[in-house]
């Protein structure tokens, strides 16, 4: 007997023939002998039409109170869908129950809209689970130290399943979406994207990060840091199909170690359009700079990806910096009335229509020439590179958003990332 926890996104719970359905796959396993908890989304569509209501009714606030009561209203998009599909399950003839996060309780830090989990307290379920019930939990959210409700953000049950698959030490968190595994790239952009049997759980996390839709970063992060082997695979998979066929499909998300055969190059291509650039102009070259500059930024609450700061003429330097494109406005507004001021620039700059596009691969490591020869497949395009950021297993350019689909198929094409693998 296993411990088992599935999670499914709002498409799958998107209406009641496809919880119906849900609970068959879920009672098959059970029924196979597995302990078995399930985390579900809300049903798709629901939290942005919540969240809408709440936008009608105060467009442009952001206090503390209004993200309080935000959360407070998000949180009930996936209260129905836990108790929808314990019914759902009684009906398959299974004891069940439902939880919200505050009731099992998963703890969290008081950042609403994007709270982070400091701990779950198991002891309710496995209690449940011990009794042979299956037990359902809400995704997405939990309760802070004074007992407000919280939500962990977009993708939030991805980061919700895996925590709990890492409390109860689960033996595998299966992660039910609406694509098949994780692929070279979107097969929207390149028709010729494969899907990956197997991708580290580094190579994942920076995929994660650098825009791929799969799944929640923190999730990922949770995953690699408690070692929870995670797979991705298909809720539109027929309900019946033979589970140890369905356990072996999809993508697992593994340990780089536990791979004994030699990695590829480059396994995947990661592109993200939600990027903005902004640049100041004659900053003053001297020590603490980068801080005057970032540290009011930071201090925004507005996260910064690739910095870039030029060489130095005449003790004045250029500083660049990516943020997401939602903080783009609220970026220049601090840039242009606080931080230029203070520390002398010439000028502030913006651009919200770029894109960055990453290869990625552990395989990176051990070849050379990998970057070059992602700037002369570029080059070959006309594609000017803007900005440039590298670690051991990524290299990302920073490029005119109208050339995103032109580079990641050209990419996709020179790293052979259409052949299927020997």
């Amino acid at each position: 007997m296993a411990l088992i926890v599935h999670k499914y996104g709002g498409t799958s719970m998107g209406s009641t023939d496809r919880i119906r359905n849900v609970a068959k796959r879920v009672a098959k396993w059970a029924r196979a002998g597995h302990q078995m908890v399930v985390v579900p989304s809300a049903m798709s569509g629901e939290t942005n039409r919540l969240l809408g209501l709440a936008k009608e009714l105060s467009p442009a606030s952001s206090s503390p109170a209004l993200m309080r009561e935000l959360d407070m209203i998000a949180a009930t998009g996936e209260q129905v869908s836990v108790g929808l599909l314990a019914i759902a399950l009684q009906a398959e003839g299974l004891e069940s129950v439902s939880y919200t996060g505050w009731q099992v309780p998963v703890a969290t830090d008081s950042s609403y809209t994007k709270a982070r989990i400091e701990s779950i307290d198991d002891k309710r379920v496995r209690a449940d689970l011990a009794a042979g019930k299956v037990v359902v939990i809400t995704g997405f959210q939990g309760i802070d130290e004074h007992k407000n409700i919280t939500t962990l953000g977009r993708g939030g049950s991805d980061t919700s399943a895996v925590a709990i698959a890492a409390a109860m030490k689960a033996d595998e968190c299966l992660i039910y979406t609406d694509v098949d595994g994780v692929y070279t790239t979107d097969p929207r952009v390149v028709p010729e994207a494969r899907r990956l049997k197997s991708i580290s759980f580094e190579e994942m996390l920076e995929m994660a990060s650098l825009g791929s839709k799969v799944l929640q970063i923190r999730s990922v992060e949770f995953a690699g840091k408690y070692r929870v082997p995670l797979r991705v695979l298909s809720s539109f998979t027929p309900w019946d199909i033979d589970i140890n066929e369905e356990a072996k499909s999809g993508t697992l998300i593994t340990f780089e170690e536990d791979e004994n055969m030699e990695q590829a190059v480059v396994s995947g291509i990661a592109f993200n359009r939600d990027e903005a650039k902004v640049t100041l102009l004659g900053v003053p070259d001297k020590p603490g700079i980068a801080f005057q500059i970032l540290g009011p930024v930071a201090e925004a609450n507005i996260d910064i990806d690739v910095i870039i700061q030029n060489v130095s003429h005449d003790g004045k330097t250029d500083f660049s910096f990516t943020v997401h494109r939602n903080d783009y406005q609220r970026t220049m507004e601090l840039l242009e009335k606080t931080v230029a001021p203070a520390t002398g620039a010439a000028k502030v700059l913006g651009d919200p229509r770029i894109c960055k596009v990453s290869i990625v691969g552990i395989g990176m490591r051990s070849h050379v020439g990998v970057a070059s020869k992602m700037f002369r497949s570029l080059s070959e395009e006309g594609i000017n590179i803007q900005m440039i950021s590298t670690s051991e297993i990524k290299t990302s350019v920073v490029i005119d958003e109208k050339y995103m689909e032109l580079a990641v198929r050209a990419l996709h094409r020179a790293f052979d990332l259409d052949q299927d693998a020997a």
